[in-house]
């Protein structure tokens, strides 16, 4: 996948790297799912339905890509899954220390690993904010630690990871959970409080890692584990706007879109909510108003289980 256009269609004015607050960056990756397959498919879809997405969103009253949003050459690492991680890492740990607000868009949900192995690195006491269906906390699968469903468990050890709308796991995986910062799906039904009960958890810094299978099928059947009993979209978007506004959200990464050749109502809902999220963490913001990502050049430079050349 070679990106040529930019983000949505907009204007070269708002889509250079110099002077963009927003990267998004498209991993298509698929490589070690063990279901339902095309999620290397999901960013060229979701980057064609941003083309035909309205750009002005009502709630928010804003035009969010006169931010500048910069898309930057797709992630095609697939050696092994273990270099792929390297490799969003690496350019995940760049833009963040260009001082960008950094997204990016899979791909399966390993991709994870590396993106929050870089925002572990730069931010301290950082949430992990992991939406999904599933735990996704198993220490290795099928032979490998960088597989999909690993994606949080490097997270457990290193940062402040809540879980929410999970209602699918294997037995293992309770081994590794602190069942206090888990919300299950089958509890959120019934407890109105939830939202402010997740909030409550967090620090101030929080990175979202959103699996688009945490929604119901009912509205994203594109997907390559689609789990019934999921979140909505409404529902979602109050938890997220709620999130943007009590806390520091410093990047997200979106995963697990599957396109389908025939229905392409979930590449839209994927397209219309990562432009949400970019409009809830802007709010309010004038664009010519410098944006901080708060990377402290000096935080964990000498230690880090992960160090690397930052060269």
């Amino acid at each position: 996948m070679k990106t040529t256009k930019n983000y949505a269609g907009i204007s070269n004015e708002f889509a250079q790297l110099e002077t963009a607050k927003v990267i998004l960056i498209p991993v298509p990756y698929d490589g070690t799912s063990t279901w339902g397959k095309g999620a290397d498919k999901g960013p060229e879809a979701f980057l064609e339905a941003s083309e035909n997405m309205e750009l002005y969103d009502i709630e928010t009253d804003s035009e969010v890509y006169k931010q500048g949003i910069y898309l930057a050459d797709a992630i095609t690492e697939n050696e092994s899954p273990e270099q792929l991680v390297n490799a969003v890492h690496k350019i995940t740990k760049g833009y963040i220390k260009r001082n960008k607000f950094v997204t990016l868009f899979g791909g399966e949900h390993s991709i994870s690993i590396g993106s929050i192995r870089a925002f572990s690195q730069c931010f301290d006491n950082l949430t992990v904010l992991h939406i999904d269906a599933h735990a996704d906390l198993r220490k290795s699968y099928n032979g490998s630690a960088y597989n999909h469903a690993c994606a949080v468990h490097e997270a457990s050890e290193t940062t402040n990871l809540i879980q929410v709308g999970i209602r699918s796991m294997d037995a293992i995986e309770k081994t590794f959970m602190n069942e206090e910062k888990v919300f299950f799906a089958h509890d959120m039904v019934t407890d109105e409080y939830w939202t402010d009960k997740v909030i409550d958890l967090m620090t101030d810094t929080v990175f979202i890692t959103f699996d688009l299978d945490a929604l119901d099928p009912s509205i994203m059947p594109s997907t390559g584990t689609p789990e019934p009993g999921g979140l909505f979209y409404y529902e979602t978007l109050d938890f997220l706007k709620q999130v943007f506004r009590e806390k520091n959200v410093v990047g997200f990464d979106m995963v697990e879109l599957c396109p389908n050749e025939i229905d392409k109502s979930s590449d839209f809902l994927a397209a219309k909510l990562y432009y949400k999220m970019l409009s809830y963490k802007f709010m309010g913001q004038e664009v010519d108003e410098n944006y901080d990502n708060t990377y402290d050049i000096n935080y964990k430079t000498t230690n880090t289980k992960f160090q690397d050349d930052d060269n």
